[in-house]
């Protein structure tokens, strides 16, 4: 590195307030860190939240890599929430059925596996049964039967009328029939050495740190993902992966760093760039609805009205995303958005005074030294849980448990690996957590993950949405009808019932919608998404990665 160039990296380095950054750069004396090999063009992608990698590519396991269903196996169609809509991948063409209970996707020409095989209507039959093998028989309990006619045409029979059938159906990726059925235990396969449809698969120079993805041999978009490979390096937080971002070493992927323009962009600005849309998922303060006393809706609101969100998106988020509303709703769901709804926003609006006002109505008195007590004379507090790699969310966190002092709640925070924090949140033993929500195409998904009766698990079983475990019939009566129309206007006229019913109840405590992050270093590679070309959403983790990855090409 040349001294200017150095001394205005470090310059830009400094500036990020961690600790961890400031101590990185005595380690490193600002070196670069490993590059791409000159003689060809490897894509360098971070993975955020990864201490280390254990080589598993099995799109059924939790554990799985997250580049597993982004680069090696490949759905029927993929979603890009940047502008709404449905991208047709291994299926050309899909189309329902007049009543509605019937969905026909029609496969393209020419899909091949990375093995050379054929990808037809057989594999996708085979995979869905597989999945409910894996899953449970209850999954999508709305298909009755799937059948393939011929080799390219695949056909959902279902019992009623589910519109949100084609996400769910279409955004499950597929698996090789001749692989799979040799395998023993198909939820414990590791599936080390894959095969897939998808650009990038085959597994080279794997270590617990990095591993290359080279070019599926026999990728069926011939003209796409011309490059030989990928490699995937693992970050154990934020901090680290922007440190070699800001120092070249990666092409694709950024998590919340401060300041992006200076620390990032303005080191070398003819080459990077980023962007935040606020259309991921929405982040909440989710509380363990199935213990006492957070299955109270007037100590949540109470909770929700005592959290100044303006100071929590500006010291916690550094201004990249905004407070969130009472319908719980993010942005990428903003035409379905009821104004009647927002307008009575109370409590999602930060009024300390109307909190405790709340509090103390509801039972819960102040005791020694101030601090509250739930009915019964126990200490009122929880804890909030947040993964350590997420530097971000802990800031958050902590301006929520120093806002809870003036309601008298004490809130301290639980900073774990997330491996312990997903343990408890999953299995439904937390208190409180900083946590995410389901999202689609529509606001269906959302909200059946936030209320809906048929997502919850009995504490001690993985639940993989409705971490709160919050039942509402009513929710469930409204879910049915949205799955059952099938046209947009009716939709409009449930989503709105569901958006009241979702801010009366306030089963979970919407704090902002989440930027799905993203930052490009154009050096090597170009046709990167932004905001005025919104093919995709700048993320290595998002539904719409495989359009990125066949998308952008060396310059």
């Amino acid at each position: 590195m040349s001294g200017s160039r150095s001394r205005r990296f470090c310059r830009a380095l400094v500036s990020l307030t961690s600790v961890f950054v400031s101590a990185a750069l005595v380690l490193t004396g600002c070196s670069r860190g490993p590059s791409s090999s000159s003689s060809e063009h490897i894509l360098r992608i971070a993975a955020i939240g990864n201490a280390s990698f254990v080589q598993n590519f099995n799109p059924f396991s939790p554990s799985a890599m997250k580049i597993t269903n982004r680069a090696v196996y490949e759905s029927l169609i993929i979603t890009n929430l940047a502008k709404g809509e449905v991208v047709p991948w291994l299926a050309k063409e899909y189309h329902w059925s007049k009543n509605g209970k019937s969905l026909t996707f029609t496969l393209n020409d020419n899909l091949t596996w990375s093995d050379g095989q054929p990808l037809t209507a057989a594999d996708v039959v085979y995979t869905f049964d597989l999945v409910r093998k894996v899953l449970g028989d209850a999954t999508y309990d709305y298909v009755d039967s799937v059948t393939a006619s011929g080799t390219g045409t695949v056909t959902f029979a279902f019992n009623r009328p589910y519109t949100p059938g084609l996400y769910e159906l279409g955004t499950q990726v597929i698996v090789p029939e001749h692989v799979w059925k040799g395998v023993t235990d198909p939820a414990k396969f590791q599936n080390p050495k894959p095969v897939g449809s998808g650009p990038f698969t085959e597994v080279t120079n794997f270590s617990a740190q990095s591993f290359d993805l080279r070019r599926n041999p026999h990728y069926w978009q011939k003209d796409k993902a011309n490059y030989p490979a990928i490699r995937v390096i693992a970050y154990g937080a934020n901090d680290a992966a922007n440190i070699a971002a800001i120092n070249g070493d990666i092409d694709f992927g950024l998590g919340f760093i401060q300041d992006v323009q200076k620390t990032y962009v303005d080191v070398d600005p003819q080459h990077r760039g980023y962007w935040f849309p606020t259309v991921g998922n929405t982040i909440s303060l989710t509380l363990n609805t199935q213990q006492a006393p957070y299955n109270d809706v007037n100590l949540r609101k109470a909770i929700s009205t005592g959290i100044d969100r303006e100071a929590l998106v500006k010291k916690g988020m550094s201004g990249y995303t905004h407070p969130a509303d009472c319908t719980g709703l993010s942005d990428a769901y903003d035409s379905w958005r009821d104004k009647d709804v927002v307008s009575q926003c109370d409590w999602t609006t930060f009024n300390v005074d109307a909190a405790n006002k709340l509090l103390d109505a509801s039972g819960y008195a102040r005791g020694a030294g101030g601090m509250r007590t739930a009915p019964g004379g126990k200490p009122l507090t929880f804890s909030i849980g947040v993964g350590s790699a997420s530097t971000d969310w802990i800031a958050v966190a902590q301006v929520i448990s120093d806002d809870m002092k003036a309601l008298g709640i004490n809130a301290p925070l639980k900073v774990q690996d997330w491996s312990q924090i997903n343990q408890a949140l999953f299995g439904g033993t937390f208190q409180g957590n900083i946590a995410w929500s389901a999202s689609g195409l529509t606001p269906f998904e959302y909200y059946r993950s936030a209320m809906s009766c048929r997502t919850v698990k009995p504490v001690g079983q993985e639940a993989t949405q409705n971490f709160q475990r919050f039942c509402s019939r009513e929710a469930d009566q409204l879910l049915d009808q949205f799955a059952a129309t099938t046209t947009e206007d009716e939709q409009h006229k449930v989503v709105d019932q569901l958006q009241a019913l979702y801010s009366k109840l306030a089963p979970t405590i919407p704090l902002f919608p989440g930027p799905e992050w993203g930052a490009y270093n154009s050096k090597v590679f170009v046709g990167w998404p932004t905001k005025d070309n919104p093919y995709a959403t700048l993320s290595p983790e998002a539904s719409s990665t495989v359009l990125v990855l066949t998308t952008i090409h060396p310059r």
